[in-house]
């Protein structure tokens, strides 16, 4: 396929989310009734990383949450900040930050255990979470009454920058030592 690199350029740079490898295949053998070597996608997208990598430009290409997406580098950060601070209802609160995190730690989880570690309800918090799309319904517990499972999304990936849950810190580097006095022995 003739300009490969720039067709595989224009389909990340379209798409809402990270566009995966079979994905970008999956278009270009549409538009050229024929196959193309995952090798040859794999290397335009390599060629294309560095491209971005440069510094003379605003954007980097990176893999994220099992795909490819164009992100803009650190330096723009302050510029972006201002209008990401006028999109407030992505915004998560406190109590939708606790409950994700339980979530995305704790998957699948029910309600009633969300609501046992946090010690509150949080019936609001999840639909909130269901309506971003960060959280999905992952089916139904063996518990009395059959209580809804919840995990996280391939949404929740890209809203976080990982690309896949074993990305997540470990608990032990989250939780702070205790103070100790004295030497250890």
């Amino acid at each position: 396929m003739e300009n490969l690199k720039n067709h595989i350029e224009a389909l990340i740079f379209c798409a809402e989310s990270p566009l995966s490898i079979e994905d970008i295949s999956s278009c270009l053998e549409s538009v050229n009734d024929q196959t193309i070597a995952e090798e040859l996608i794999t290397n335009s997208i390599q060629e294309l990383i560095e491209k971005y990598g440069d510094e003379g430009t605003s954007l980097s290409l990176v893999k994220i949450a099992g795909g490819y997406q164009f992100l803009t580098k650190p330096a723009y950060q302050n510029t972006i900040g201002v209008l990401l601070a006028q999109k407030a209802s992505k915004r998560l609160t406190i109590s939708a930050l606790e409950t994700l995190s339980i979530i995305a730690y704790k998957q699948p989880v029910s309600k009633p255990e969300i609501e046992k570690i946090r010690g509150v309800n949080c019936d609001y918090t999840l639909q909130k979470l269901l309506e971003k799309e960060l959280i999905e319904i992952r089916g139904k517990g063996e518990g009395v009454g059959k209580p809804i499972l919840y995990g996280t999304s391939k949404k929740f990936m890209e809203y976080f920058g990982i690309n896949s849950m074993t990305d997540l810190p470990t608990l032990k580097e989250i939780v702070k030592p205790e103070n100790k006095i004295g030497e250890e022995s």
